[in-house]
């Protein structure tokens, strides 16, 4: 009784369900961190939630009234009639008037999606079995992230989706993301940032995102992989410009892609 009283809830007062991570019982989106985000929660909340209700709701009238004012025992003698043709250019006419007023907005949050602005930050993901690689190509750094254990993990790491090395990046700054997969499909996704591609063997596809809170947020891999499919989170932490500096620094001495001069590891260290 508890468990549906709390799925009620989190119906009517969803915040308690949003969050940079997913619940337990929840049912609506997460927390929206990026404008890309909120812009499709906005469009499922306020255009697709009305319009599948209203087509439930009409089809339940319809067959609520037909099974009884059409029932044997009120037409001993049944109707005869195979077509109406006012009926079936109704039934094709408003459907197609509905896909047109779902499609105008959809098509203009996925254009915004695809259509990137200047990057301030740029990072390759690969995905691998069974675990995400990523590259700072403009920083010289390159690391592998890995799903923490469940006997590792420590207070406040949610299970199955916190990694040992995590994505860095600055709040409010353009950061675009190179997909791509060693082996077989993966998917790149991150929910709070209304994020998700397809990693493809021998090609490279493109996202970005803008996220607008300092946080910690998680995805998986969203591409049926193989058997540990379920054991490749994404983990992105963002942080101030300043925090992503000092990151930064300690980064590229420890995840430098090629060895760096000595001078050169001491002028980075020093600062």
């Amino acid at each position: 009784m508890k468990k549906f009283l709390y799925i009620f809830l989190t119906i009517f007062y969803s915040s308690n369900a949003l969050a940079n991570q997913p619940k337990d019982w929840q049912l609506g989106f997460q927390d929206a961190a990026s404008q890309s985000m909120r812009e499709i929660v906005n469009f499922h909340d306020n255009l697709l939630l009305p319009i599948i209700i209203a087509i439930s709701v009409f089809v339940l009238f319809l067959m609520i009234y037909v099974s009884i004012r059409f029932r044997a025992s009120r037409n001993p003698n049944p109707s005869k009639t195979t077509h109406n043709v006012a009926i079936e250019v109704l039934w094709t006419l408003i459907p197609c008037l509905i896909l047109i007023v779902i499609a105008v907005p959809s098509f203009k949050i996925l254009y915004k999606q695809d259509t990137i602005p200047k990057a301030d930050v740029t990072v390759k993901a690969i995905g691998y079995q069974w675990y995400w690689g990523y590259e700072y190509p403009d920083e010289n750094i390159i690391f592998d992230s890995y799903m923490i254990e469940t006997k590792d993990l420590k207070e406040n790491q949610p299970r199955l989706l916190s990694v040992d090395h995590e994505v860095v990046v600055p709040v409010n700054k353009v950061v675009k993301v190179l997909i791509t997969a060693n082996d077989v499909l993966h998917a790149w996704a991150l929910p709070s940032f209304g994020v998700k591609r397809d990693a493809v063997p021998g090609r490279i596809n493109e996202t970005w995102f803008k996220a607008e809170k300092v946080g910690t947020y998680y995805g998986q891999c969203s591409e049926l992989c193989g058997i540990k499919h379920a054991f490749m989170p994404i983990t992105v932490r963002v942080v101030s410009e300043e925090d992503y500096a000092e990151w930064l620094t300690g980064a590229k001495i420890k995840f430098a892609k090629e060895p760096l001069l000595e001078n050169e590891n001491i002028k980075i260290a020093s600062n």
